[in-house]
């Protein structure tokens, strides 16, 4: 009888939006939840019969299913935060964890160090990423991403750069006096550097013009720090020449001496290159150190030593890469957060916490640094917010109410229908 049929496509239709009703409450619940997607119920009908068989048309509905639930991978809003470890993905992509149930993904960068000074979620998954080696160059291993160097040995300088210029004016009969170097040298100039042991020392360079384009250049250090020194004097540790063409540029340098005899712990013998330029004999421009009818003076030198240090701050760049900066002003890179990348993240299971996994819908992730292969780049001090769209989801939640209401209303004719056929006997 139809009006039986009736009754259960009615029932479909209670069923189906009670099951609406369970997913747009877990999207308002999830509000807050931080990188959640909200998910949409998606139904179909269910044919009965045909009365006219395969031949189409005339076929009656039996009410309808929930075919699926979807999630939708939109972009979440970017909330600022006060956590350098608070991350969050602009673009596609997932945080890849690792915990007791194996590998999973998530798009909630809250993120924290843990007693051994591993970067965890809160449920303590460790996040992972490709680790760096000792000089602090990003591998392609991948790992639990962790601090585990909260001191940086001390580097001794192997070589110093300088970016200068030497007055091609100067009187090349002055000859230099090393018990008077100040007063016999035609321009000074001072540089630190690093031994060994990581102890600065401030050498002063000392130029002298020897002859018409030719320059003689001392480093000297202090007496009272180099072996058999003597306090209040300069002792020569290495010497050169610069070699000028007529138009100013350096044509060649050479390095005749560079032995440095540090003292207190330090190694003897330490060698420093002292670099002006890649001078036109090598192929190059000869303008980092030139001589030119102007006034001596050093534009800048730079040096590659540094004194030990202790960490002092972390940070992560748009790339991914959690550095460590420590008190000897070194910034050194200890790993880089993997994203992972899905074809198809709607097929992703869900196992609670945030979390996501592969599935055979999903196919196997691509993990990879963010902004390469298609993945997004990664904001620090920022977390991802839920997707959830509060009057959407109460628009649904009262389409879902009148839908319900509307199937009821079949139940409860059909019922009424029945009636009038059972008083058929009474009458």
């Amino acid at each position: 009888m139809g009006i039986l049929s009736s009754l259960y496509t009615g029932v479909t239709g209670l069923q189906g939006q009670g099951e609406a009703m369970s997913i747009y409450g877990d999207n308002i619940a999830n509000a807050n939840t931080n990188g959640f997607k909200t998910s949409r119920p998606e139904f179909q009908d269910v044919i009965s019969k045909s009365l006219k068989g395969v031949l189409g048309g005339n076929q009656i509905g039996r009410g309808t299913r929930l075919a699926a639930v979807n999630p939708i991978f939109s972009q979440g809003s970017i909330i600022q935060t006060e956590s350098s470890t608070d991350c969050a993905i602009m673009g596609d992509g997932f945080f890849v964890v690792n915990g007791p149930d194996g590998q999973s993904f998530t798009r909630n960068g809250s993120f924290h160090f843990d007693k051994e000074g591993k970067l965890i979620n809160a449920d303590n998954y460790r996040v992972q990423g490709f680790l760096a080696d000792g000089s602090g160059k990003i591998t392609s291993k991948m790992g639990d991403i962790s601090v585990d160097r909260s001191v940086i040995d001390a580097k001794k300088t192997s070589e110093v750069k300088m970016f200068m210029n030497l007055d091609l004016r100067a009187d090349k009969a002055l000859k230099f006096d090393p018990a008077h170097p100040e007063s016999t040298s035609h321009f000074a100039t001072g540089v630190t550097v690093y031994d060994t042991a990581g102890t600065a020392h401030v050498l002063t360079m000392y130029f002298n013009k020897s002859d018409d384009g030719v320059w003689t250049w001392r480093a000297m250090a202090k007496g009272e720090e180099v072996i058999g020194g003597k306090s209040g004097t300069m002792v020569e540790q290495a010497k050169g020449t610069l070699v000028f063409g007529q138009d100013g540029r350096l044509m060649e340098q050479k390095v005749d001496k560079s032995s440095f005899q540090f003292n207190k712990g330090a190694l003897p013998d330490q060698a420093i290159q002292f670099n002006f330029g890649e001078d036109v004999k090598n192929g190059g421009a000869g303008t980092t150190v030139t001589q030119y009818g102007t006034a001596s003076e050093a534009y800048k030198s730079s040096q590659d030593g540094y004194t030990a240090g202790t960490i002092a701050g972390l940070s992560i760049s748009d790339e991914g890469k959690l550095s460590a900066v420590y008190t000897n002003g070194q910034n050194i890179d200890m790993a880089q957060i993997a994203l992972g990348k899905f074809e198809n993240p709607e097929g992703l299971f869900k196992m609670g916490q945030n979390r996501f996994r592969e599935s055979s819908l999903s196919g196997q992730a691509t993990i990879g640094a963010a902004n390469t292969g298609g993945r997004g780049r990664i904001s620090a001090k920022t977390i991802e917010s839920s997707t959830t769209d509060i009057a959407s989801e109460f628009i649904n939640l009262m389409t879902a109410q009148r839908n319900f209401q509307a199937n009821s209303k079949v139940i409860s004719t059909s019922d009424e229908m029945l009636q009038e056929v059972l008083n058929l006997k009474r009458s």
